[in-house]
């Protein structure tokens, strides 16, 4: 039987998967699969300091191109794997090869959510996933450019921040009332409203897009339901990710708005394990089940994953972390709640001048916490939710009242 550990998905969590097996003792061989012609990568730079031409593409890199060599792991990149056999613990390649596995991790990540409205497949519409869709908005980018973002998630503010910087006209279309509503909710997410507007960002909400219009070819600009048309250079759509199950899918393993697993990375079927934006993973702390879409997790998750792929008694229970970078706001964002999961919000600082704390609570507890321009403030964060106490909200606002200081 074969001894082989097979990692599908050649991104930053299938990456740090091979290290940690690696740097685990496995001496057995490990093969990564991807289906890009890239090396692994981190994806946040795409949206970030890579779009903006502060960082070299090397840096948005996970390993030298000499590591996986060095570390005897085989890279296969440009491959598709085309079917997984839980039974016969195979999978299988575009070109018809089967692969045997003893341990198999599914690190398939996600997808971009296409935008279903006539001239959406126009040039000139553009996603944000892969490093050339990032290398393609860098010749958007340009001053004077009508740039039209659809969707006023993380992807499509990020980008709009990196759209003014380079001097291009940007208008962003978003559903709701505000950006990012069902994730910070009102309170917050008008902080992110008012920060673009102040950076000459056209933000409007509760626009439904009816169409993409072209001309000579390409797009020339968006229609809303309304009858309003916006002249648009490019389009960038940002709304929202879609979790790529379908080889977990077809080979029958749960499948749950993403791949399910309990909180040892382990799959409904022997042997196979699932970790990163595809994982729907049993959180011991917060006693459910949840799909956190963001770098920490691709980063840390995939460690315990391959730990428990070698037997190891581990559990993923840290806390879900992002974070963002808009102009001159700087954030943090440790925790996990539900649109309607809180009821208060308590404001620690100054929110004019984006330098505060925002906490989110239910029954007095703090669900999650975000600092604005505050630093080194994660870990007190973390610790007063872990500690599940009940808190005074006056001195949780009062600055001069250390975070510490309310655990019990």
């Amino acid at each position: 039987m074969t001894s082989t550990h097979v990692i599908v998905g050649a991104g930053l969590a299938g990456a740090k998967a091979a290290e940690t097996l690696r740097s685990e003792g496995f001496t057995g061989p490990v093969v990564l699969i991807g289906e890009e012609g890239e090396r692994p990568y981190e994806r946040p730079p795409l949206s970030k300091g890579y779009l903006q031409g502060a960082h070299e593409k090397e840096k948005i890199y996970v390993h030298p191109a000499s590591w996986y060599e060095s570390h005897d792991v085989d890279l296969r990149l440009g491959t598709r794997v085309t079917a997984l056999d839980p039974t016969g613990h195979e999978v299988t390649l575009a070109d018809g090869t089967r692969l045997g596995y003893a341990k198999l991790l599914l690190a398939t990540g996600s997808s971009p959510r296409p935008l279903t409205v006539p001239g959406a497949d126009l040039p000139g519409v553009h996603y944000l996933r892969r490093v050339e869709e990032s290398e393609r908005l860098k010749d958007v980018f340009r001053p004077d450019a009508r740039v039209v973002v659809i969707g006023a998630g993380w992807i499509g503010l990020e980008t709009t921040a990196a759209g003014r910087a380079a001097g291009a006209r940007v208008t962003v279309l978003e559903a709701a009332d505000l950006p990012l509503l069902r994730v910070l909710g009102r309170e917050v997410a008008r902080v992110f409203a008012d920060l673009h507007r102040e950076h000459g960002v056209d933000l409007r909400p509760g626009a439904q897009v009816a169409s993409i219009e072209g001309r000579a070819g390409r797009v020339a600009g968006v229609l809303l339901a309304d009858g309003t048309r916006i002249d648009a250079d490019a389009v960038l759509v940002g709304i929202g990710i879609t979790p790529n199950t379908d080889l977990a899918a077809a080979a029958g393993l749960a499948v749950d708005n993403g791949i399910v697993t309990d909180e040892r990375l382990r799959t409904s079927a022997p042997d196979v394990y699932a970790a990163g934006d595809v994982a729907n993973a049993r959180h011991p702390f917060l006693d459910r089940h949840i799909r956190v879409e963001h770098w920490a997790n691709a980063l840390n998750q995939p460690q315990a994953a391959a730990r428990s792929m070698l037997g190891q008694d581990v559990a993923y229970d840290r806390l879900p972390y992002f974070y963002t970078d808009q102009y001159d706001l700087g954030m943090e964002y440790t925790g996990y709640v539900e649109p309607d999961g809180y009821d208060q919000v308590v404001f620690r600082g100054d929110t004019d001048k984006r330098e505060f704390i925002a906490f989110w609570l239910a029954g007095g507890r703090v669900l999650a916490g975000m600092n604005v321009n505050v630093w080194d403030v994660v870990t007190p964060i973390q610790e007063l939710i872990r500690s599940r106490a009940i808190v005074d909200p006056a001195r949780l606002a009062d600055t001069g009242t250390p975070l510490e200081s309310l655990i019990r």
